[in-house]
């Protein structure tokens, strides 16, 4: 049964004999009255109830750290799997490059050893690899990690080029890149330091495809379109 602890009872127990804390013990609750009385006095209360809400908000506390780092580890998973598709892709598409230009096929080749390198990194086993600029009309050192986009649309007329496999294949690869971008951004939400890192290099890789499509457009003239 219920029993509830009026102001007057506290009162009368105060000047029998003055107290700092008082404990609510098993089926004993307050009256309003009470609860103000022991407010204006400065009494702390020390009680069960409050003692179990602690430890129910410290479990909450740590079931949610649980959760935010499964979450944080499974974005991580997630994106090295996504890194070793691209990686695929660039197996893939070089091996077919290499029929038609072998020099070509080395420099998309390198790029998938980065693209390697950014999944070690992701996973926790190495640093981030410099990628070199090369400098051409429409980049430079200062814009090199950037997003710059495509220098220009790929569209059904590349088909007709001598080179438009190679082109065709590049732009495939370049578009996988930046759709990897989202995942990074998903993934590093928030850690800005590593974040941006991982996407001044995969800008990096993007921006050095978009000159490799250039080169096999129009051979030494930029087709950079401001």
């Amino acid at each position: 049964m219920m029993k509830f602890i009026t102001e007057e009872y506290l009162r009368n127990l105060y000047k029998k004999e003055p107290f700092n804390t008082y404990k609510l013990q098993q089926g004993q609750r307050l009256t309003p009255g009470a609860a103000q009385y022991l407010s204006d006095k400065g009494i702390k209360m020390n009680n069960n109830d409050s003692k179990v809400s602690k430890n129910v908000s410290k479990k909450k506390q740590v079931e949610t750290i649980k959760q935010e780092r499964n979450s944080n580890l499974n974005l991580k998973r997630k994106l090295c799997c996504k890194l070793k598709s691209v990686e695929a892709i660039f197996l893939v598409n070089s091996s077919e490059i290499l029929r038609e230009d072998i020099i070509l096929a080395q420099n998309v080749i390198n790029f998938g050893k980065k693209i390697s390198n950014i999944r070690n990194v992701v996973d926790g086993k190495g640093t981030l690899e410099s990628i070199c600029c090369k400098e051409c009309t429409g980049m430079s050192s200062l814009n090199f990690t950037t997003d710059l986009g495509d220098c220009f649309e790929i569209t059904d007329f590349h088909m007709q080029l001598k080179e438009s496999n190679s082109i065709l294949k590049m732009h495939t690869l370049r578009c996988a890149l930046q759709e990897l971008q989202f995942e990074i951004i998903e993934t590093y939400e928030n850690d800005d330091d590593l974040k941006n890192k991982i996407m001044e290099n995969v800008n990096s890789i993007i921006n050095s495809m978009s000159q490799l499509i250039c080169s096999a457009v129009g051979g030494k003239k930029c087709q950079r379109k401001e």
